[in-house]
């Protein structure tokens, strides 16, 4: 266990010296009081005693037991460092394209400003409830332990990660439906992988996909995130070469109107 914890922090350590952050500010669709009130509509997380928490407790066993499988530990340490950068790096595969800011700018656009939206709706519950995490109720080492003074201070539930995972497969998923199937499994594993580390307990989880889900319809009342996901569609079309030669100029024609827009606004 000693040599799997060893391993985990090394690993922690070079993915997040490699990630690359995007320091400009996020134009969110909505503030975090525009968007559901989880206090109003979620259940509070367990208590201590009764099924619902018997059930969490040996979710953790599980969690505890997978972390034996090497391949899928990793995974879950990968999956631990939160951000944009994480989910291009994880999703692009199972989306069928390569996500960049340079190459897919719209697709980036939306789900940067996308998911940092969806995020806002865990800001209240957390606070709100403080759930002690359950390497904290055990006393026990996660597979991430450079993250855990900063998890302690932060409450449990719902899962951050578990939005931002489920909230990107809602989105990328809707991009490019024909590969659907494999980006929502890709998304249920990120979330997965917040037992796994030892970082959520399954309740957690399980409130911030119902959360991601809401804040992702709240999304689809905004104009202008339609708006970016008909330009992000529309660019998959083109990067994907499924585009027809009309849809190509009409993407052409937009793109040089943007240029030309942006050049304005630098003036």
């Amino acid at each position: 266990m000693k040599k799997l914890t060893m391993i985990a922090v090394m690993l922690t350590a070079t993915v997040c010296a490699s990630a690359q952050s995007d320091n400009n500010p996020v134009d969110a669709y909505f503030t975090t009081s525009e968007m559901p009130d989880m206090l109003k509509w979620c259940p509070a997380p367990p208590d201590t005693v009764g099924a619902a928490f018997a059930y969490d407790i040996l979710q953790y066993m599980w969690g505890k037991e997978v972390r034996n499988n090497k391949e899928r530990a990793d995974i879950a340490i990968r999956d631990a460092v939160y951000g944009i950068d994480c989910i291009i790096r994880e999703f692009s595969e199972p989306f069928g394209l390569q996500i960049s800011k340079e190459e897919t700018p719209e697709i980036y656009k939306v789900l940067r400003e996308g998911t940092a939206t969806c995020d806002s709706i865990c800001k209240i519950p957390k606070r709100y409830y403080m759930r002690k995490r359950p390497f904290m109720r055990f006393h026990e080492q996660t597979l991430t332990p450079d993250d855990e003074p900063h998890l302690s201070k932060n409450g449990s539930y719902p899962s951050g990660h578990t939005i931002l995972g489920w909230s990107s497969a809602l989105l990328l998923s809707e991009i490019n439906p024909d590969r659907a199937d494999t980006i929502l499994a890709r998304g249920l594993m990120y979330g997965d992988s917040r037992v796994i580390v030892g970082a959520h307990w399954q309740s957690d989880v399980n409130a911030a996909r119902l959360a991601a889900a809401a804040a992702y319809a709240r999304l689809h009342t905004s104009e202008r995130f339609l708006e970016q996901m008909r330009l992000a569609r529309q660019e998959f079309r083109i990067k994907a070469g499924l585009a027809t030669i009309v849809e190509m100029k009409a993407y052409q024609k937009e793109a040089k109107k943007r240029a030309k827009a942006k050049k304005v606004a630098l003036r």
